[in-house]
C-alpha cells in the first residue's frame, strides 16, 4: 500500500464516519466532532493490548461486516457515554458506571448497529460493495481470548480509527473508540477496487 493508497483509504473512511457521526449525533442529541480516522496495521499482539486496554474502562459491543468484505468492529462505550445515553434516550438517571442492566445493554447494541449501519452502507456505496453489518452482540469476558482465536484463523489485519465525541454540557472531549477489523481477502480488494479508479472517481480503461 503506497501512501496515495492509504490517503484514499482513510478519505473513503472518512466519509463513512461522518455519516455514523451525524446518525450519533442524533441519537446523543449533542454536537458530534468527528476525527480524522487514523489507519494503523498492526501485529496480533499490540491488537489484544489495545483492545484490553479499552476493555478496562468501557462496555464493548461487536458487530461483524458480512457479504463481499469480511470484518468486525468494535465500539467502546465509557461510563459517561453510558450515563448520558440512558438519561437523553431511556429517561434513565443512572451512575456513571460499567455496569449496565438489559435495558441500557440493548440501548447500546441499537446504537451500534445504527452507527455500523450508516458506515457499512456508506463504504457498499463508495466501493460499489454488497456488504451489510450483522446484528451486534455485547461480548461478555475477555474480549482479547475473542480475538485471539479470530485473528490467526482469519489473518485479519486491522484498520483502526477513532469517532471523537463532544457533549455540550460537558467541559472535557469524550471519546468514543470505534475499531474496524478487515482480513487480509478484503484489504487486497478494497486496494483493488481503489486502484482501478482515477483520482476523479471514474473507472479507468484497462
Amino acid at each position: 500500500m503506497t501512501d496515495l493508497e492509504r490517503d484514499i483509504i482513510r478519505e473513503i473512511l472518512n466519509i463513512g464516519l461522518a455519516r455514523a457521526a451525524d446518525s450519533f449525533a442524533v441519537i446523543a442529541q449533542e454536537r458530534v466532532l468527528l476525527e480524522v480516522p487514523n489507519i494503523d496495521l498492526l501485529v496480533s499482539d499490540d491488537i489484544l493490548a489495545r483492545v484490553r486496554d479499552y476493555q478496562t474502562n468501557h462496555v464493548a459491543i461487536q458487530s461483524d461486516i458480512r457479504g463481499d468484505f469480511n470484518g468486525t468492529t468494535l465500539m467502546f462505550f465509557s461510563g459517561q457515554h453510558i450515563q448520558r445515553l440512558s438519561r437523553v434516550c431511556l429517561r434513565m438517571q443512572s451512575a456513571e458506571s460499567l455496569e449496565v442492566n438489559e435495558l441500557q445493554e440493548s440501548l447500546l447494541l441499537e446504537i451500534s448497529n445504527i452507527i455500523t449501519g450508516a458506515l457499512v452502507t456508506q463504504l457498499a456505496n463508495i466501493l460499489k460493495a454488497n456488504i451489510y453489518g450483522a446484528p451486534p452482540t455485547a461480548p461478555h469476558g475477555d474480549i482479547g481470548d475473542i480475538l485471539q482465536s479470530l485473528l490467526p484463523q482469519h489473518q485479519l489485519q486491522p484498520l483502526i480509527f477513532s469517532v471523537i465525541t463532544q457533549f455540550s454540557d460537558k467541559d472535557n472531549m469524550v471519546e468514543l473508540p470505534l475499531m474496524l477489523f478487515f482480513d487480509r481477502v478484503t484489504f487486497s480488494k478494497i486496494l483493488e477496487i481503489i486502484r482501478s479508479y482515477d483520482f476523479l472517481g471514474s473507472q479507468m480503461s484497462a
